[in-house]
């Protein structure tokens, strides 16, 4: 059982966050892992900065651009998830698109973040049609590599997901782009439903999710919770990160009441 598969327990939901790497300094994007780790989340998923964030809001967007702009690149995100496995235990997920980790090489990527502690991988661009390679050098060196669907996926990308992404399956909840939002969508528990009768994979929901409210919501049907944008503006809100700290253990308490 991988580090990921072991956060899923009978009854439980998991809380899964987002950090962008380098924003709105390494240091701070450093400070934010640890203060995660330390108030209730389950997994944490490393922003690998991307000039073209196809699958991002505006939020995510500034974020990796100012990354970029200081410098960062995927050896500093490699450093950083190294620096942070040696000082925490929950397990560490690279969230970032193709292109740079095909210019870094895809077996050298693999290998930088097994060294570093990392357990999984999401590559929000990668279909699974075209991730045998990765899939070959992730199961070789035992990272998860995990899958995106969304409410539009066919019967038949469901099925090729089911059977090929490990961890968890990464459940866009809306067709769009990242962001936190007011609502969630109405047919998202028909979507999940979908999934759910073809998986046996953990099911997590993520995009839009920006209040302890709607994380319980989405816990009555996922078996995890994914934040991001949110976690982002508060980071950028409040550098001490004391708005993060609180608003993540309201996120973990929503979790852990019953409905």
């Amino acid at each position: 059982m991988s580090q990921i598969s072991a956060v899923f327990k009978p009854g439980y939901k998991a809380l899964i966050a987002y950090i962008t790497l380098g924003y709105p300094t390494l240091e701070t994007s450093y400070q934010a892992a640890i203060t995660l780790a330390a108030n209730g989340c389950d997994i944490i998923e490393l922003g690998i900065p991307f000039s073209d964030p196809l699958a991002d809001g505006t939020t995510i967007q500034q974020a990796s651009y100012q990354a970029l702009q200081q410098g960062i690149t995927v050896p500093a995100c490699l450093d950083t998830a190294r620096r942070l496995s040696q000082q925490i235990t929950t397990p560490l997920v690279f969230m970032g698109y193709f292109n740079p980790i095909l210019s870094f090489g895809i077996e050298a990527f693999g290998h930088g973040a097994a060294k570093a502690g990392v357990s999984g991988l999401i590559i929000p661009d990668l279909p699974p049609e075209e991730g045998a390679e990765l899939e070959l050098t992730t199961q070789q060196l035992n990272l998860d590599l995990i899958y995106l669907l969304a409410p539009t996926s066919t019967e038949e990308r469901i099925s090729l997901v089911s059977a090929r992404s490990r961890g968890f399956i990464y459940l866009v909840s809306l067709t769009g782009v990242t962001g936190a939002r007011q609502t969630l969508p109405p047919e998202l528990d028909d979507f999940v439903s979908r999934v759910r009768a073809k998986a046996t994979q953990p099911l997590c929901v993520g995009f839009g999710i920006s209040s302890p409210e709607q994380a319980q919501r989405v816990a009555q049907i996922a078996d995890g919770v994914i934040v991001g944008s949110r976690l982002i503006q508060l980071i950028d809100e409040d550098g001490t990160l004391t708005a993060l700290k609180s608003f993540v253990r309201s996120l973990r308490q929503a979790l852990d009441q019953e409905p």
